[in-house]
């Protein structure tokens, strides 16, 4: 990862989900903030400039996928915010819509912290070779 520090977002519904995520990926290296909500998500996601989302799709006041679709409108061109979805949601139909909501990786519930972990690790990777300069 070199020694930039990826910022990323947690959007969970369960906030002991997002907690434990959040702190987790501090103690792995990263910079966390964590949302209970869409429409919170989507301020952190304008306030924070995170560089990585892990995104549920089951949430009040918003989606997960009206989070994705919002974040890609507003995300400026050249820039490219990998964005992990971690659901429960598992019919092909879900992933499938995420995917075309151009989500970047999807994980289904139940799944470790850990795995959440290594999928960030692999989307924050891949920055550098998607986005030269960053």
């Amino acid at each position: 990862m070199g020694d930039k520090v990826w910022k990323v977002l947690v959007a969970d519904d369960e906030q002991s989900v997002t907690d434990v995520t959040v702190k987790r990926l501090k103690a792995a290296g990263f910079e966390a903030v964590g949302a209970y909500d869409g429409a919170s998500a989507v301020e952190l996601i304008k306030t924070e400039n995170p560089d990585v989302v892990v995104l549920d799709l089951n949430m009040p006041r918003k989606d997960g996928f009206t989070v994705l679709k919002e974040l890609r409108a507003i995300t400026p061109p050249g820039r490219w915010v990998p964005v992990v979805i971690v659901s429960g949601r598992t019919e092909l139909e879900d992933m499938r819509k995420g995917f075309d909501l151009e989500a970047d990786h999807y994980l289904t519930k139940p799944c470790t912290v850990e795995e959440v972990v290594s999928a960030v690790r692999l989307m924050a990777g891949l920055i550098p070779l998607r986005v030269p300069g960053h």
